[in-house]
């Protein structure tokens, strides 16, 4: 288990990766950050991703600087492109339209920062996801929730709906969530 003698920050409004550390049972506190996540692609995806992680760690850093910090930053890809949260109920339609019978990629960038040593670790996850073909009545259903409204590829893979859209995912469950815990956590006993 990780035993820190000092303060530890979920820099993320995620419900779900704080529901996600909670399982490592740590004492940790959510901070909450505005940062511009403005998707532009310089270079790779698992570049654009642990830059978003970074960019999120600066942000946070502002706040606190006097522990450990974890930062994530998930994004969905369907073929070449990126798809972010749905910006209405009508563009998660779209988006879930696009996503049915299909494989995406779910990738999530995580820092994790000790302001004490001065240890950073950045890393990634990605996860292969094929959605079932889905019809018109279960996409408005699962929207008219507003469930899919704040995450990126407008589903949760936890949520009632969405966990019967995916028909198979090929490696990290929890990086489909939002925060790849394992890596997290190897990442907590090394800083």
């Amino acid at each position: 288990m990780i035993n820190k003698k000092i303060p530890i920050y979920l820099a993320s409004k995620s419900p779900r990766r704080k529901k996600l550390l909670e399982q490592l049972n740590l004492k940790f506190k959510v901070l909450s950050i505005e940062c511009d996540e403005n998707i532009n692609i310089k270079g790779s995806l698992i570049k654009t991703v642990k830059r978003l992680a970074n960019l999120k760690l600066e942000e946070a850093k502002k706040i606190h600087n006097d522990g450990i910090i974890i930062t994530a930053d998930t994004i969905v890809v369907l073929g070449n492109e990126i798809i972010g949260k749905p910006s209405n109920s009508k563009d998660a339609i779209i988006i879930l339209k696009k996503l049915s019978n299909k494989i995406h990629k779910v990738y999530t960038g995580f820092t994790v920062y000790n302001a004490i040593n001065n240890i950073t670790i950045t890393d990634y996850e990605k996860t292969l996801v094929t959605f079932k073909k889905l019809s018109i009545k279960e996409i408005k259903d699962y929207v008219s929730t507003g469930s899919p409204l704040d995450k990126a590829g407008a589903y949760g893979i936890q949520d009632d709906f969405g966990v019967v859209f995916v028909k198979k995912i090929n490696g990290c469950y929890n990086n489909v969530m939002g925060l790849p815990i394992f890596k997290v956590y190897n990442a907590l006993l090394k800083v």
